[in-house]
């Protein structure tokens, strides 16, 4: 009879062990889907920076280039008029960055036709990934006008950008 007691306790011991370690079946499925999101991610990161590192002269050529767009569109859409941005930036600038420009950044500049606008500082912010960031200044005899600016290297397209405030050497508005 204690024979048979024990028996019937030790199988209801192990069927809660069982059952407790069923039950945690979906908690582990989670987890190794998180772990392996986690290690695609890594290997990802490893390869661009591998990339980066092994040709450093491909990766420059990659930033000078860039760099010259974003300078060229900073010189194109401060000497043209907002009426035009359509269609000298298409291709340059995504949609909602020429949206941006034309209804937030244009009317409050002053792109005058006798005011033409020099840039004597592009700067990266950002040179690491696909998207570069740039702060760029553009400055005419009457204001400096400073922007960050978002690059896209995969689509060669600007894609975000931000007006700053001026403070010091580049600050010359009355």
């Amino acid at each position: 009879m204690k024979k048979s007691r024990l028996m019937i306790f030790a199988i209801l011991v192990l069927a809660g062990i069982l059952i407790t370690q069923l039950n945690q079946i979906p908690n582990l499925d989670k987890q190794l889907g998180q772990a392996k999101a986690t290690l695609k991610q890594a290997k990802t990161s490893q390869e661009q920076s591998q990339t980066i590192a092994s040709s450093p002269q491909s990766q420059q050529d990659h930033v000078s280039d860039s760099t010259k767009r974003v300078t060229s569109f900073v010189q194109t859409f401060s000497n043209q008029p907002t009426s035009s941005y359509y269609d000298t930036l298409k291709g340059i600038a995504t949609e909602k960055v020429i949206n941006e420009l034309i209804q937030t950044f244009a009317p409050s500049v002053t792109f005058s036709d006798k005011a033409h606008y020099e840039v004597p500082m592009v700067a990266i912010r950002n040179a690491w990934g696909s998207d570069l960031e740039y702060l760029v200044v553009a400055k005419s005899d009457a204001q400096s006008v400073a922007y960050t600016i978002t690059y896209d290297t995969d689509e060669k397209q600007i894609t975000d950008m931000s007006r700053l405030t001026l403070k010091g050497a580049f600050d010359n508005e009355k």
